[in-house]
C-alpha cells in the first residue's frame, strides 16, 4: 500500500501537488486493474475540476479520485519504475505535474512486514492558547484524506492501516477508540484500534460490492474518560478489483425483424450488468457478436453496438421463406472489452424473421368449373384453390376473393375457408334455368393486407369460374295467387263460379298438362275440374256461415305435374260474398221479467239480424193483431233503430208466464220480417222493481240440465263421504288387530298350523274311552250355560263356570279369554286326560256330528256365526273367507 500523508490547509495555500517526486513501494507482481497508490493534489478554492493523466497510459491510469491503477499485468524490474502524473484544470487548462517512482518490495527473510513498513500517522489537531488573553484561537482542523484499501486482500490479518495519535500523549495517558459502521456498529469488528498505540487495523478482506466505503470517527480520551481531542472523521474507500464477470439479464434474448429490412434496421437490445465499479474499467462492458447461425445469405447479417448492446442489420437479403430464424452468440467483456485482462460472459439472441406480404396469392388453375341445380341457394358450386408462400394463417397469407365480372345481379358470393384458404363459390339467390343456363365469373384473389412496396399482382392472381345451371322439375304456380272473386251469397249448387288455373315454369321439359285438385274447402261448397281448373259450387253460398270471416271465404287448390319427381303448387281462391236480405230479424233476449203493475214495468228488447247494412236496421217493431189480448195487455215503442221497449198497457196483470209475439221488420229491399216470441215472467215486485215470488228461480230460467248437474254433484259427494267412512272403519280394525297382547308362543292362531302330531302308542290308551263319547240323552234341566265348551264330556259333578265369550270379542281380549278358559279347564274334574286329546283313531259311536265328507254340509256348524274371524287379523283371513261368508 502507498503511504498516506495528511495535508494541512493554512493561510498560505498553494494549489498543486504537495511534492515533486512521490515514491511508493508496491509488490513485484502487478495485476491489471490493481490500485497502486494515491496521489495528493491540493486545491485551495476546492471548486476546481481536475483531470488526472499518466505519461504511460498503456501501463498506468489515474482515476478522478487520484488513485493510480495498473492497466495491465506485468512484473516490476529491480530498478525503480518512473512515470509522470499530470493534473489539468478543465476550465483554465492550467497543468501541474509530479514524478512517481515505484519501487518493488524487497524479499523478506526474517523481519515481518510490519517492521519493514512505515505506518502513516494521523495526528489530532492541536490548539494554541494565549495566556495574556481570555480568548483562545483553535487552529483549523486537519483535512484527513480518504484511506484507499483494495478489496479481496489476502492479508495477513489484522492488517495495519494507519496510526492515530495526539501530540498531548507526551503529558497525558490517552486511550484511542473508533466508532461507526464496521467498528462498533454492524457490520462490527471489521476495523479495530489499539487503545494505547492508536494503531487502526482491518481484520478481514473487504468486498466493495457489499460496502463501497466506511465512515469512522476516531476519539482520544484520558484515563478518566474525559475527551482530550475533538473526534476526527476517517473515510476508508474500498478499491474495486475486477472480481465479477458480466451477467446478462436474460440468457436467451428474443427479437424480431421484418423480412426484406434495409441495412441499419434496429432489431433488439441485449443488456448485461457487472457488479464491479461501473465508473472504473472493471465495470465498463463491451459487446460483440461471436457467431451467427445460419450464415446465409451472409455470415454478417447483424452487428451490435459494443457499448449499448443494440443489434441492427448490416446486410440486405432477409427472406423468411428461406431463413425463418437467426441465432446469435453475444459476448459481454469488462475492462472495456480488453480480451487479455477482461472477464467475459455470453448469451444467446434469437431473431425471428417476421413475414411481410411479399408473395401474392396465385390460383392453381386459370379456369374452375362448377354446376348448380336451379332454385337452390346456400350451395357451394366450386372450390377455388390458391398458393401463397407467405406464413400460413397470417394476414399476409389469408386470401380474400372478389368477383370482377360475370355476376351483375349478385347471385353468387365467395367465402374463404379459414383452414385451407380456398375460395368457396356459393349461390345466394335462386337461379332460373329458363332464364340463365350458364355463368362465367371473373375472380381476383388478394390478401388481407396490401402487398409490400414494389410488388405487383401477377396474372395468376386472376381466374375464371364457369358455372352450369342444371334444369330441375319446378312446382306449378297459380296466377294470380291469391285470386279474388266477388259473388253474391245464395248462389245455388252446381253453378259455375270461376276458372282457377296454374302455369308450369318448365318450358324445356316434356310432360303432360297439369292436374287440379281441392286441398282445403272448410264448408265443402266447391269442386274443381281436374283438367281445366273450372270451379263450380256444390252447396249454396251463405255469407252468414261460420266459415266466412269478414265476408271472405278462403279455399285452397293444388296443381300437380307428372315430372320426375312430381311437383305441385298451391293456390288460394278468395270469395268475397255480397250480402242479400235472406235473414229476418229476431228479438233478443228471448226471456224477460216484469211486474204485475204498470210502474215500473218496461222491458228493453233488441232486434238481431245476421245480415249487414242495408239489409239490417233500422228495424220496425209492432204487436200482431191476433190474439186480441196481446194489444190489449201490452204496448211496444221503438226507442232507436235497433232497440224497442215493451210495457204493460193495463194497470194490473196477474202473475204468470206469458208468450208475447213481436213482429220485427228490417230495412232491406225487399223487406224481411219475422214474428218472435218473447217469454215474459210477470211477478210481484218490491219497491225496487225486483220480483219477490218464490218461484222466480224457475222464472229466471233454471233449466233441467242445471238441476241434473246439481243432483249429480250431491250424489258424488255422498259417495265420497261413504267411502271415507268405510276406509276409516277398516283402518281402525287393522289398528286394533295389531294391538294384540298375546305372546307368539301362546298365540292360539299359531296352533292351527300344527297338525302333524298323531299322539302316543298303545300305552297311552289305558283309560276309559267312554268319557269321550257323546251321552245318549241329555236331560232338559242339565243344559249347560252358554259358552265355549266340549260337547263330548260326561257330566258327573257340578260343572265349573267357564268364561262366557262375547259374540264379537275385541281382538285384545282373546289372550285373557284363553287364559281364563285354561284355568277353568285345569280345575274341571270332569275333563278327560290331556293325552286323550292326541288320539285320533277312535271317534266313538252315536256322535251327533255329521259326515266330514263335505265341509259345505248344512249340518256342519251351519248355525254358528264365524264373522268374528274377520277381526282376528290377516292370519285368519283364509278361515274367515271359508266360514264367515254367510250362505255363499
Amino acid at each position: 500500500q502507498a503511504p498516506i500523508k495528511a495535508t494541512c490547509e493554512d493561510m498560505s495555500c498553494k494549489t498543486g501537488f504537495p511534492e515533486d517526486v512521490h515514491s511508493a513501494v508496491v509488490s513485484r507482481s502487478v495485476h491489471g486493474g490493481q490500485p497502486l497508490l494515491n496521489v495528493r493534489f491540493r486545491s485551495c478554492d476546492g471548486n476546481k475540476k481536475i483531470h488526472f493523466g499518466s505519461s504511460e497510459p498503456e501501463d498506468f491510469r489515474v482515476g478522478e479520485d487520484g488513485v493510480v491503477y495498473a492497466e495491465r499485468s506485468f512484473q516490476l524490474s529491480a530498478e525503480p519504475t518512473e512515470f509522470v502524473v499530470s493534473a489539468q484544470d478543465k476550465e483554465t487548462q492550467q497543468e501541474w505535474q509530479m514524478r512517481v517512482k515505484l519501487t518493488p518490495e524487497p524479499a523478506f527473510t526474517g523481519a515481518s512486514e510490519k517492521d519493514q513498513r512505515k505506518i502513516e500517522e494521523i495526528i489530532f489537531p492541536w490548539q494554541q492558547y494565549k495566556h495574556s488573553s481570555p480568548l483562545k484561537r483553535q487552529k483549523r482542523d486537519w483535512v484527513i484524506p480518504p484511506i484507499n484499501l483494495p478489496e479481496n486482500s489476502k492479508g495477513p490479518f489484522p492488517q495495519e492501516l494507519v496510526r492515530i495519535r495526539s501530540d498531548r500523549d507526551k503529558s497525558l495517558s490517552l486511550r484511542y477508540s473508533v466508532t461507526g459502521p464496521g467498528a462498533d456498529q454492524p457490520p462490527t469488528g471489521i476495523f479495530i484500534i489499539n487503545p494505547i498505540s492508536g494503531q487502526l487495523s482491518v481484520t478481514k478482506p473487504l468486498d466493495r460490492e457489499q460496502i463501497a466505503s466506511f465512515h469512522l470517527r476516531a476519539h482520544a480520551v484520558d484515563v478518566n474518560g474525559n475527551q482530550v481531542e475533538n473526534p476526527i472523521d476517517i473515510v476508508i474507500n474500498v478499491i474495486d478489483m475486477n472480481d465479477n464477470r458480466p451477467e446478462f439479464l436474460h440468457q436467451v434474448w428474443n427479437g424480431t425483424v421484418p423480412e426484406g429490412s434495409k441495412p441499419g434496421t434496429y432489431v433488439m437490445t441485449v443488456t448485461a450488468i457487472d457488479a464491479d465499479d461501473p465508473n472504473a474499467q472493471n465495470g465498463m462492458l463491451r459487446y460483440r457478436i461471436l457467431s451467427q447461425a445460419p450464415s446465409s445469405p451472409s455470415p454478417n447479417m447483424f452487428t451490435i453496438n459494443n457499448e449499448t448492446g443494440d443489434i441492427i442489420t448490416v446486410a440486405a437479403g432477409l427472406d423468411r421463406e428461406k431463413v425463418q430464424q437467426y441465432t446469435l452468440i453475444i459476448q459481454a467483456t469488462d475492462m472495456e472489452g480488453n480480451p487479455t485482462y477482461g472477464l467475459s460472459n455470453t448469451a444467446t439472441a434469437v431473431i425471428a424473421v417476421t413475414d411481410v406480404n411479399d408473395n401474392p396469392p396465385e390460383f392453381t388453375a386459370m379456369t374452375f368449373y362448377g354446376e348448380v341445380p336451379e332454385n337452390r341457394v346456400d350451395v357451394i358450386v366450386a372450390n377455388l384453390t390458391v398458393t401463397d408462400k407467405d406464413q400460413p394463417h397470417t394476414p399476409a397469407w389469408n386470401a380474400m376473393y372478389r368477383m370482377t365480372g360475370g355476376d351483375p345481379t349478385g347471385r353468387f358470393t365467395i367465402l374463404t375457408d379459414p383452414n385451407s384458404n380456398d375460395g368457396l363459390v356459393t349461390v345466394v339467390k335462386p337461379i332460373d334455368f329458363e332464364t340463365n343456363r350458364m355463368f362465367v365469373l371473373t375472380v381476383a384473389a388478394e390478401n388481407q393486407v396490401p402487398l409490400a412496396k414494389g410488388i405487383q399482382h401477377p396474372p395468376q392472381s386472376t381466374a375464371t369460374v364457369s358455372i352450369t345451371v342444371i334444369d330441375v322439375n319446378e312446382s306449378p304456380y297459380f296466377v294470380p295467387n291469391p285470386k279474388l272473386v266477388r259473388q253474391e251469397e245464395g248462389l245455388m249448387a252446381g253453378s259455375m263460379l270461376t276458372t282457377f288455373t296454374a302455369q308450369d315454369p318448365d318450358r324445356y321439359m316434356q310432360q303432360t298438362s297439369l292436374r287440379y285438385s281441392k286441398l282445403s274447402d272448410p264448408a265443402n261448397w266447391l269442386k274443381i275440374d281436374p283438367v281445366n281448373g273450372q270451379i263450380t259450387t256444390t252447396a249454396v253460398l251463405d255469407r252468414e256461415s261460420i266459415y266466412v270471416q269478414n265476408n271472405m271465404y278462403n279455399a285452397t287448390f293444388l296443381a300437380s305435374d307428372n315430372g320426375i319427381p312430381p311437383m305441385s303448387g298451391t293456390g288460394t281462391l278468395q270469395i268475397y260474398l255480397l250480402d242479400i236480405n235472406d235473414n229476418a230479424p229476431q228479438v233478443h233476449p228471448k226471456e224477460a221479467t216484469t211486474c204485475e203493475t204498470m210502474q215500473p214495468n218496461a222491458i228493453n228488447i233488441t232486434a238481431v239480424d245476421p245480415d249487414i247494412d242495408p239489409n239490417a236496421g233500422p228495424f220496425a217493431f209492432e204487436l200482431p193483431d191476433t190474439p186480441a189480448s196481446i194489444k190489449r195487455n201490452w204496448t211496444i215503442v221503438r226507442i232507436s233503430g235497433d232497440h224497442a221497449q215493451l210495457s204493460l198497457r193495463i194497470r194490473f196483470l196477474e202473475a204468470g208466464i206469458y208468450d208475447v209475439p213481436i213482429v220485427i221488420t228490417d230495412s232491406g229491399n225487399p223487406h224481411a220480417s219475422s214474428t218472435s216470441l218473447l217469454k215474459v215472467k210477470v211477478c210481484q215486485c218490491d219497491l225496487n222493481g225486483d220480483c219477490t215470488d218464490v218461484d222466480r228461480i224457475v222464472g229466471a230460467g233454471l233449466g233441467t240440465g242445471a238441476i241434473i248437474a246439481i243432483l249429480l254433484c250431491i250424489i258424488i259427494l255422498l259417495i265420497l263421504v261413504l267411502m271415507f267412512v268405510v276406509w276409516m272403519k277398516r283402518r281402525d280394525k287393522e289398528r286394533q288387530a295389531k294391538q294384540l297382547l298375546i305372546d307368539p308362543e301362546d298365540d292360539v292362531r299359531d296352533n292351527i298350523l300344527k297338525y302333524d302330531e298323531e299322539g302316543g302308542g298303545e300305552e297311552d290308551q289305558d283309560y276309559d274311552l267312554s268319557q269321550l263319547q257323546q251321552p245318549d240323552t241329555v236331560e232338559p234341566d242339565a243344559i249347560k250355560p252358554v259358552g265355549i265348551r266340549r260337547l263330548d264330556e260326561r257330566p258327573i259333578h257340578a260343572e265349573p263356570q267357564y268364561p262366557v265369550r262375547s259374540a264379537a270379542p275385541h281382538p285384545g281380549d282373546i289372550g285373557d279369554f284363553i287364559n281364563e278358559g285354561l284355568k277353568a279347564a285345569d280345575n274341571d274334574p270332569t275333563a278327560p286326560p290331556y293325552d286323550s286329546l292326541l288320539v285320533f283313531d277312535y271317534e266313538g259311536s252315536g256322535s251327533t256330528a255329521g259326515s266330514l265328507s263335505s265341509l259345505n254340509s248344512s249340518s256342519s256348524g251351519g248355525e254358528q256365526d264365524y264373522d268374528y274371524l274377520n277381526d282376528w287379523g290377516p292370519r285368519f283371513k283364509k278361515l274367515a273367507d271359508m266360514y264367515g261368508g254367510g250362505d255363499d
